[in-house]
């Protein structure tokens, strides 16, 4: 009868965390922050005097003058200035009374920020022909090397349209649109041919980047739905996945399709790393458990955000490990101040002194904690995935160079999620491909503070006639712009 009610009570406690959270997900804020109720309403560190100032309120007379402003002034606010660098088109504009035998005593200037939308021209090449004085052949000037061998797009045009669909997540359809508004008519047949020709183009460089990412030794993965049309679902889209790796060393971010989140897809890409790899709890990253060349690290914000979750259940439990992760993000905040660069070994040096001690306390709270509580509870399973991953989480305290979280990959990833809502699938499992190429180049880009459009016109214009054995310099971290 115990054991029966025991059960009964774990499966309503289950059903109104389900409630709850379904509540939250529609009606909730999507915040993950935490701040203790107590904190706003901390009057005094002495609680007599604390108690006294409100047992007893106290009225008094406050009064000041104040100078009247002027009638008819009003103050504008302060005009921005135009960035230098934008390109200037002067105009002058001379008075309409007659000026002859004025001397010219100064001039207002006034800026004014204006826009040419889709500023398209054509690029005439003219090669002359001569015949040689002796009658023998003609001669004409090379012809400059172009992205696409015998087309018309120049690598400006293409790499607007790459850039204008991955980065700023412009469905093509809706590019070729704009053009025909600007009396520009392109096929959709000849736009796709166009992008097959520069994904083509750009393989080789693909696979350097790659190689680039895994010849480091500290990465965090992590992986993200797409869903892409397909043969064998007619009617409906086939649930792919890019698999996203990233380093925190190199800045560079690789994303790598497979058609589904079965564990072999990391196995495979990885199947030469060797280092620190840092993921969330996902059983598809457990086979790396076994490899004694690589370690694992957890992500201290995924093991937040279930006690976050437990908060309106469990609010002193919930709230007492919050807290104390809190305190571990504060210690990461003096270990890498904004704007300073901290050396790794100061990093570990201040871990080991503050942040050993915090996570000595939570674990041994946790252990305890966990006896006491539902496993089927949000508190229960915070507990559960906390203490199943804790050797994980606690790992990064070893060496400087690793973080307490994998959010830089996860940040990586927001990109794709938005293009998602507005292109909603890959057509095939061959363009999510060529979308995890330039997702990766343009996620590069971004960590590295690069201007995607500046460098792929750039990357077009040379690649052609660019050396193999020289291809890695074209790779964002090493990329010089030879016409800045």
């Amino acid at each position: 009868m115990v054991e029966e009610q025991k059960r009964k009570d774990q499966k309503l406690a289950y059903l109104h965390n389900e409630i709850a959270q379904l509540k939250r997900m529609i009606f909730g804020s999507k915040s993950e922050r935490f701040k203790k109720e107590t904190d706003d309403k901390q009057l005094s560190i002495f609680e007599d005097e604390a108690v006294e100032a409100t047992s007893k309120p106290q009225k008094e007379e406050v009064s000041y003058t104040r100078k009247k402003p002027e009638k008819h002034k009003k103050r504008g606010h302060a005009r921005p200035k135009i960035a230098a660098h934008i390109p200037r088109h002067e105009e002058q504009i001379e008075p309409e009374e007659d000026v002859t035998g004025a001397r010219k005593i100064g001039e207002e200037i006034t800026e004014v920020l204006e826009y040419i939308p889709g500023d398209l021209y054509v690029r005439k090449i003219v090669r002359p022909k001569y015949a040689n004085a002796d009658g023998e052949g003609v001669v004409i000037g090379p012809l400059p090397s172009l992205p696409i061998p015998h087309g018309n797009a120049g690598p400006g045009l293409l790499a607007h349209m790459h850039v204008s669909k991955f980065v700023d997540h412009l469905p093509v359809h809706r590019q070729l649109k704009m053009l025909k508004r600007d009396g520009v008519e392109i096929a959709e047949s000849t736009s796709n041919d166009w992008q097959n020709n520069v994904a083509k183009l750009l393989t080789p460089l693909y696979d350097k980047l790659i190689a680039e990412v895994l010849s480091q030794d500290y990465l965090m993965a992590d992986e993200t739905p797409i869903p892409v049309l397909s043969k064998d679902k007619p009617g409906s889209t086939h649930r792919g996945y890019h698999w996203v790796y990233f380093s925190p060393e190199t800045n560079l971010v690789v994303f790598d399709y497979h058609h589904s989140r079965e564990q072999k897809a990391p196995e495979t890409f990885l199947k030469d790393f060797s280092g620190a790899l840092q993921t969330d709890g996902y059983i598809g990253y457990n086979g790396f458990t076994k490899k004694q060349n690589v370690v694992m690290l957890a992500c201290m914000a995924h093991a937040r955000r279930y006690f976050e979750h437990a908060l309106q259940d469990d609010p002193d439990r919930a709230g007492y490990a919050l807290e104390k992760i809190k305190e571990l993000y504060l210690i990461e905040r003096q270990a890498s101040p904004p704007g300073e660069k901290i050396s790794p070994d100061h990093r570990k040096k201040l871990r080991q002194e503050k942040a050993v001690p915090i996570l000595d306390e939570l674990e041994n709270w946790m252990k305890k904690e966990v006896m006491q509580t539902l496993p089927k509870s949000n508190m229960g399973k915070a507990l559960s995935y906390a203490l199943g991953l804790w050797d994980r989480l606690r790992r990064y305290v070893d060496d400087g160079r690793w973080e307490i979280d994998n959010n830089l990959v996860e940040n990586s990833i927001r990109p794709l999620a938005l293009g998602r809502k507005n292109y909603m699938f890959a057509g095939s499992h061959r363009g999510a491909e060529r979308a995890a190429m330039f997702y990766s180049f343009f996620g590069s880009c971004q960590k590295l503070g690069i201007n995607p459009y500046t460098w792929l016109k750039d990357v077009l214009d040379r690649i052609p006639e660019h050396k193999a054995n020289k291809l890695h310099e074209l790779l964002p971290h090493n990329w010089i712009n030879t016409k800045a």
